[in-house]
């Protein structure tokens, strides 16, 4: 006669040895995670990478220093003794307690639970510093821009690309650089490794200056309007090269003139020309600047016009 063997079922997820696999949840977002995420927040960390941003942003003690993203107040304490007055904006409320006690013992320092980009400059002259938040750089450097003349210097700690990009380190500059170059130097003080922030980025980031002008680089308006006309213009990218955008409207002779004298070849494309350089062709290019600004302006209107249609393709 047959012994009825009989086994108990396996457990689902058992493993040799009887005993049952223990399963593990992932473990669940929390509120605080989740504005982590929402506000881009990578927090600087490194006592070397602090020290470089306030070296690079040279406060003296009678300024009014803006900080854009107090974080967790590293850059905040470090900045505090070295000016008259540190106003620090801090979108997440999660940190503005711990904020406020650490500054505590800092009575320069007002701390502001606002959105940054949603304040006005401050009515006296200033200067802005901060740990942006990548995401949202180009909105905080336009608003930057924006608070010119009020604005004496803007220390920001960017994506290396952005920074890179903006002060021309690859090489080319960018229509915005250009564009205000007049009124505002572009520098780049340096790069800080990813690992100098928590949470870990997933790329480094690089110390970008702005510096407003003591003086203009052009003081006349009409001529400011002119090379800003003019810059537009040749940064259509219409036709492939520089000549070949600004000769749409410039006459040949003074174009060819104005090149020569900029040291630029005639397939120079735009992205490869310098600041100083674009200086140089306003100036030689003065004397048909009157002709020149309806016929940019017509040009400007077609160029957005078809960026119009085209995205409605």
């Amino acid at each position: 006669m047959a012994r009825n063997r009989h086994r108990p079922h396996a457990h689902p997820h058992a493993q040799r040895g009887g005993e049952p696999r223990r399963t593990t949840e992932p473990p669940r977002s929390t509120e605080r995670d989740r504005a982590r995420r929402a506000y881009g927040q990578n927090f600087l960390v490194d006592p070397g990478a602090v020290a470089r941003v306030v070296r690079a942003a040279r406060p003296g003690p009678d300024d009014l220093l803006v900080e854009v993203g107090a974080g967790k107040g590293t850059l905040t304490e470090a900045l505090a003794p070295r000016c008259r007055e540190l106003i620090s904006y801090e979108i997440d409320r999660h940190l503005i307690p711990g904020l406020r006690q650490r500054l505590a013992h800092c009575p320069r320092v007002r701390v502001v639970h606002q959105d940054f980009l949603g304040t006005a400059p401050p009515p006296e002259p200033f200067a802005l510093v901060g740990n942006v938040p990548y995401a949202r750089t180009a909105e905080i450097v336009a608003w930057a821009l924006r608070a010119v003349p009020g604005l004496t210097s803007a220390t920001l700690l960017t994506q290396a690309e952005y920074a890179r990009k903006r002060t021309g380190d690859y090489g080319r500059w960018s229509l915005l650089t250009v564009r205000t170059w007049p009124e505002v130097e572009w520098r780049l003080c340096g790069k800080v490794a990813r690992a100098a922030f928590r949470p870990v980025p997933a790329v480094d980031g690089g110390i970008l200056r702005l510096t407003r002008r003591s003086r203009p680089l052009l003081t006349d308006p009409a001529a400011r309007s002119a090379y800003a006309d003019l810059v537009e213009l040749g940064f259509t990218g219409v036709g492939g090269s520089l000549h070949a955008s600004l000769r749409r409207v410039c006459p040949a002779r003074a174009l060819d003139r104005a090149f020569r004298a900029a040291g630029l070849g005639r397939d120079v494309v735009v992205a490869y020309v310098t600041p100083e350089q674009w200086l140089v062709l306003a100036q030689e290019l003065a004397g048909v600047a009157a002709g020149m600004r309806s016929a940019v302006s017509k040009e400007l209107m077609v160029r957005v016009k078809s960026r119009v249609d085209n995205s409605n393709l």
